[in-house]
């Protein structure tokens, strides 16, 4: 049943692509981050659905009148010379490259295709709602498992899925729930409003169900951010202490002893980790340039290369990046991020203070939280081609880009009354151009 029902929703969806592209972004995301045809057990779970999506998106774009523009920032730079260096270490890969090469350059190309279709505050509140509630499906299903095993076992996500792993799936959620705030404060409903903090509180407890040693860390660099920023530092300490000790009382045993083993080496997880981050270095110093290429992480490379030649994954998006991408491929990545943190600054800056760009500062303050997260528990993951982490990316990109329209449109001060001034304006100085993009 669960098959039919859904493959009867794709097929009154596909319409709607045609006719409106920018559905087909949304409904893109929605399958590749929650991919929810993994929950049916029939015909339905291996089809192609995100690829059907993809081409009638394609069509659409063809078809369609609605304006199609890639914004030029530096960000967008990144993102397009990162899949072009990944074409160029596929050519010097120690593996079969091309599944991967195929799979991580569809998401790079749906990116694209989603800066160009997306244009208005309600296409990007639309996506971020699509990742929050995709993602928040499985905290709110972990979470109440959770509590009624009282955190037993362990939760897993979707069977196929970039997030099918336990730690995985906790990384996931982590950086969910700051999306659920923004979308607590800047929706007026008030049951949308609690049903947020109930999803929150619910996500929390999935994560403890993980057993996730990383999405622990990821947690507490969270809110060491959130702590920074806050106004009541004290307070916020106090909070933590609470809490911090609330897990320590009432946390399953479980819990507990896989989480006592952070400062330690002595499981095998974390030697696993150990050998495959020392291959990672090993092999970099040989080919420093291209590295081993997409999945490198295989026998014969631990065999020439590692410590140990039992074969781990790269268990780190760095070492991972830096293992099949070498030195430029890292390089990229690191350097991304950083632009992405600088892009959510400008737009917490510019936004801050200013009602009719409320959604933006909040949206670009969480998505750093979120960033801030992933940088953390991604540190003990494969995860670097994840695509929620760029889609966010995206959706500041198209925030800012849509801010600074908005700022072009307003009068010059002298035509208004009272001190109003455009943003990125100066006292003083008349026709005051936006920052230049980043």
């Amino acid at each position: 049943m669960r098959d039919v029902l859904f493959t009867l929703l794709m097929a009154g969806a596909l319409p709607a692509v045609l006719r409106w592209p920018w559905v087909g972004v949304m409904l893109w995301t929605w399958l590749s981050v929650m991919s929810p045809h993994r929950l049916t057990w029939g015909f339905a779970w291996n089809q192609p659905w995100a690829q059907m999506v993809a081409v009638a998106t394609l069509l659409g774009m063809l078809f369609s009148s609605d304006r199609k523009h890639i914004p030029v920032t530096r960000v967008t730079v990144a993102l397009l010379l990162m899949p072009l260096w990944m074409a160029v270490t596929s050519v010097f890969a120690l593996e079969d490259p091309w599944f991967m090469l195929t799979k991580v350059g569809k998401i790079y190309f749906m990116l694209f295709v989603t800066l160009a279709l997306l244009h208005t505050r309600k296409h990007i509140e639309i996506l971020v709602w699509i990742i929050a509630g995709s993602i928040a499906f499985y905290g709110v299903k972990g979470g109440l498992f959770t509590i009624r095993i009282s955190g037993g076992e362990r939760v897993w996500g979707p069977s196929g899925s970039y997030i099918e792993d336990n730690n995985a799936l906790a990384a996931a959620v982590i950086m969910c729930i700051p999306l659920l705030y923004y979308i607590r404060m800047t929706v007026n409903n008030a049951w949308v409003k609690r049903g947020m903090l109930v999803c929150m509180a619910l996500c929390g407890f999935s994560v403890i169900g993980s057993h996730s040693r990383g999405a622990l860390l990821a947690g507490v660099a969270m809110c060491a951010l959130l702590w920074w920023r806050g106004k009541n530092k004290f307070l916020g300490l106090i909070a933590g202490v609470c809490i911090g000790v609330a897990l320590v009382v009432f946390a399953p045993e479980k819990w507990e002893t896989r989480m006592s083993t952070i400062t330690t080496h002595e499981d095998g997880s974390a030697q696993g980790r150990i050998n495959a981050w020392a291959m990672a270095v090993n092999l970099v110093q040989d080919r420093p340039i291209v590295g081993g290429g997409f999945d490198v992480f295989a026998p014969t490379a631990f065999a020439r290369w590692a410590p140990s030649p039992a074969v781990q994954g790269a268990h780190s998006v760095y070492f991972q990046m830096l293992g099949e991408h070498g030195f430029p491929g890292l390089f990229l990545y690191l350097t991304l991020g950083m632009m992405s943190w600088s892009l959510a600054s400008w737009i917490r800056k510019n936004a801050k203070g200013r009602a009719d760009f409320e959604w933006a500062y909040w949206l670009a303050s969480m998505c750093q939280v979120s960033l801030v997260g992933f940088a953390v528990g991604g540190a003990f993951l494969n995860l670097a081609y994840w695509d929620v982490p760029y889609t966010l990316i995206v959706a500041l990109v198209l925030t800012r880009v849509l801010m600074e329209k908005e700022i072009v449109k307003e009068p010059e001060p002298s035509a208004v009354r009272g001190p109003s001034r455009p943003l990125g304006s100066q006292p003083g100085r008349r026709n005051a151009r936006p920052a230049l993009r980043q």
